[in-house]
This record gives structure tokens, sequence and C-alpha cells, in this order.
């Protein structure tokens, strides 16, 4: 006998909450692209003229990070509504009246939903960061989105520099302002209509340069025709340097903590972010727990509707706990690790709670 092929009743509950869960990841994508993706992209075409063969790449490019935040959510509908099933048609009963435990209905559920959050994280790590790479090149280059950068030293402003448009392909950047400060305060603006990667280094095209003094008053330097940037990124390192932190994975994400910390930042919102990039996944098999429980002790006494409402009130509120936890962690008022997983720790208590609560 094969012990990876799973049993009968393994397969019952399996199949019970197999078509749900994919139920679930469609309905729920469903729901945050018409709320988010599609009024993204209404006002690209709309205010900003995007054609729309852009504005569906950019579509595509986001909508793997839609289906990721669905996982958990996916994993509550299905164990709450499957077992809901199995309670509607009596075979809960009928296993109970075997002398089968819930603990031993769960097995199944859990295992999957282990998988699930592996595979989360995994996707989470591998494909959301390249899809997310894509999509913020694509706002560069195509839709024109604006770069911005900071060149600190020893935890000191040196220089910002702001650019319309990057072309890290061709190694050109326009409409190229820069902002110098001296121990806290701007001293020198310099603006240019272009700038252009050569040689290694980067050089700004018909500009000018600006004094500010002590009062704020502004005074023209001299204009040039070509003078170097100082500014010691390459094309991609810009591109890598401009990405936000939340589109970062886990492993990306500690690179930048680490790099980060040289300057002696503030990190407590970095070390959030990176404990929650770890500890959402795993809420797929709390979630499950917790559906599983819930549907289970209401004996079937609710449709695939009333599911659906009480999965989504579920899902708000551990998004509630889950801000509230961040706040105070981004606060440095609880350790980061605790405010990432903090949320998991409640909801997986409640979740034994409901468990415990079938066998009685």
């Amino acid at each position: 006998m094969n012990p990876f092929r799973p049993r009968l009743l393994d397969r019952l509950i399996l199949g019970a909450v197999a078509g749900p869960f994919l139920f679930g990841i469609l309905i729920f994508t469903l729901i945050f692209v018409a709320g988010d993706l599609l009024f993204q992209a209404a006002r690209l075409i709309i205010e900003q003229g995007v054609s729309l063969g852009v504005v569906t790449r950019l579509f595509l490019y986001r909508l793997p990070e839609v289906v990721a935040m669905t996982f958990p959510m996916s994993s509550l509908l299905s164990a709450l509504l499957g077992m809901t099933g199995l309670a509607a048609g009596s075979e809960l009963i009928a296993l109970k009246s075997l002398g089968i435990p819930f603990s031993r209905v769960l097995r199944p559920i859990v295992a999957a939903s282990l998988l699930v959050s592996v595979g989360t994280l995994a996707f989470n790590e591998t494909v959301v960061p390249f899809t997310t790479e894509a999509a913020d090149r694509l706002m560069k280059y195509e839709i024109q989105e604006k770069v911005f950068l900071r060149d600190e030293s020893g935890g000191e402003l040196r220089r910002v520099l702001y650019v319309n448009q990057m072309d890290t392909r061709k190694g050109i950047l326009k409409d190229v302002m820069v902002h110098e400060f001296e121990e806290g305060r701007l001293v020198r603006t310099s603006v240019a209509q272009q700038g252009v990667w050569k040689d290694g280094q980067w050089w700004i095209e018909d500009g000018r340069v600006y004094d500010v003094n002590s009062r704020g008053d502004i005074n023209l330097l001299f204009r040039f025709e070509r003078q170097r940037l100082a500014l010691n990124l390459s094309p991609e390192q810009i591109q890598r340097s401009t990405r936000r932190p939340v589109d970062m994975s886990a492993h990306e994400l500690w690179a930048y903590i680490r790099q980060a910390s040289m300057i002696g930042s503030d990190l407590s919102r970095l070390w959030v972010m990176f404990h929650l990039k770890l500890a959402v996944p795993w809420a797929c098999v709390i979630m499950a727990v917790l559906g599983a429980g819930f549907g289970a002790s209401r004996q079937g006494r609710s449709g695939s509707g009333v599911g659906f409402g009480i999965s989504v009130v579920i899902v708000f509120a551990y998004y509630v706990v889950m801000s509230m936890c961040r706040a105070l962690g981004e606060a440095g008022a609880i350790w980061p690790s605790l405010a990432a997983w903090a949320p998991n720790l409640v909801f997986m208590i409640v979740a034994v709670f409901f468990a415990h609560r079938v066998d009685r």
C-alpha cells in the first residue's frame, strides 16, 4: 500500500474543500480587481491618455500580487464551506458516531493549508517581486512616473535627485533636478534638460546651477552645456534603488535593511514589513483551521452566501488586528516580530477554541 496515497476519509474532506478554495481565489480576486486595479486602469486611460495595450500589460503584471493576497481568504472560505456542507449532509455526525474525533477530520485540511502556505511564501518570493518590478518599469518607461532618489552619508542628507522620466535601457534621464544639502540646509540646486550615462558616469546637459543662501534667496550661478553628475549609481542600480520596500521579497528586504542599518536610520517600519512578509502566508493554516471549526460547529445552518459573508467578516477582523499591531510595531511600542505575528497567535487561539467546541 502506498503510504502517500490519501485515505478515503482524507479524499472526502479534501474533495469538500477543493471546490470552495478555487471559488474563493476567483471571487476574492474579482473583488480586489474591481475595487483597485480597474479603478487605476480607468484613471490612467482617462486622465493620462495611456493606451489600452499598456494598461492591459500593467493589469497583468499587478494581478499576481492580488492573487497572492487571496490565498489566506480562500483557505478560510473553503474550510468553512466544506465543513458546513459535510455537517449539513450529516457526514460529520456519522464520523463522530464512529469515534473519529474532529482533530482527525482536520488533519488533511491542515496538511493542505500547510502546502498552500509554503506555496504562497514561494510565490511571494519569486513571482510577485518579478511581476511587480516589471510593473514599476512599465510605469517609469511608458507612463512616465517620476523618479526620486536620496543620497545620504553618515545619517546626513547630502543630495536629492528628481527625474521626470528615466529610461535605464538607453541610459537617459529627462528633466533632471538636483538639490544639494550641507548640514541639513539646501545650498544649491541644479536643473538640466537631460542626463546621459556615458563611459561609466552620468552627465547632465543643457542646465543651470542656482545658489540658495541662508535666507532662502535663489540666485543663478551659471549655465552649462555639459556637467558631470555626482551620482555613483549605474542605470541598473538606479532601477533597483527606486523600488519600494513593500514591493521587495523578504530576501531583498533583509538585504535592504542591512544596508539601511549602516546609516543609523529607524528601521522599525522595515522590520515590521519584513516579518509580515513571513507571517501573512502562514495565515492560510490558521484561517483553514478557524473556518473548519466554525463551519462544523454551525451544523450546516448556513448556506454558501452566509458562509461567504462570515468569511469576509473574519478576514476583515484579521486585517483590523494586523493594522493595529502594525501601527504599534512601527511606532516602537512593541517588537516588530510581535507586531507581525500577534494576529496569527490571536486567531490561532480562536481557531483552536472552535475546533475543540466541535468535539464536545
